[in-house]
């Protein structure tokens, strides 16, 4: 279990399970059996978009015809706000990520760390119970992976949302995490902090 305002990362070599139990959790892979619960409501038979979860993938998944600023609105235009709501909220959001007066650019006009700042903005502007990360950060090189790592940490302090995250590298979940999860081969072998890992 996670506790609310909680962030826990998924630990573990590729193939030990973390994406899938990610992907369930988000609702894009249905479970074979058991149950899956947000504040105590049964949500294994939710579809994705009724999950109030918001998803960050590896590989940024931004539309590429679309501005940054329209990108970060998506999610909001799909849950039918007004437009000023949208506009107010998707320059909180950029101003959060520290992106604001790049709302105008094209994904390709941007670096890989203002990329993935600007799918953190699209999945943070809606402002979802539950923030699922699947590493976020692994297209980064070394020096842009750490600072974004301590822009994540901050950013979740900052807003309190309990975040899933997932990932391979021991350093960047002992570095960013409040507990661990230690999985091998589609099974949890050891929760706990990073000083207790």
């Amino acid at each position: 279990s996670v506790k609310a305002g909680e962030f826990l990362t998924l630990l573990g070599p590729s193939g030990s399970g973390k994406t899938t139990l990610l992907m369930i959790v988000a609702g894009f892979t249905r479970a074979d059996a058991g149950s899956l619960r947000f504040a105590d409501v049964e949500t294994i038979d939710v579809p994705p978009h009724r999950r109030d979860a918001g998803v960050v993938f590896q590989n940024y998944a931004l539309f590429p015809h679309m501005t940054v600023g329209q990108n970060v609105a998506y999610p909001l235009k799909l849950r039918g706000l007004p437009r000023a709501d949208i506009d107010q909220r998707v320059a909180d959001a950029l101003r959060t990520v520290k992106l604001d007066g790049l709302a105008s650019r094209k994904p390709d006009e941007l670096s890989g760390g203002q990329k993935q700042r600007v799918a953190l903005a699209r999945c943070i502007v809606f402002e979802p119970r539950v923030l699922l990360m699947d590493e976020p950060l692994s297209a980064l090189d070394k020096n842009l992976r750490e600072s974004m790592q301590i822009e994540i940490r901050r950013l979740h302090d900052r807003l309190g949302v309990t975040t899933l995250y997932v990932t391979h590298d021991q350093r960047e979940a002992l570095t960013i995490s409040d507990r661990i999860a230690v999985m091998n081969q589609g099974r949890i072998e050891q929760v706990g902090t990073p000083k207790e890992i």
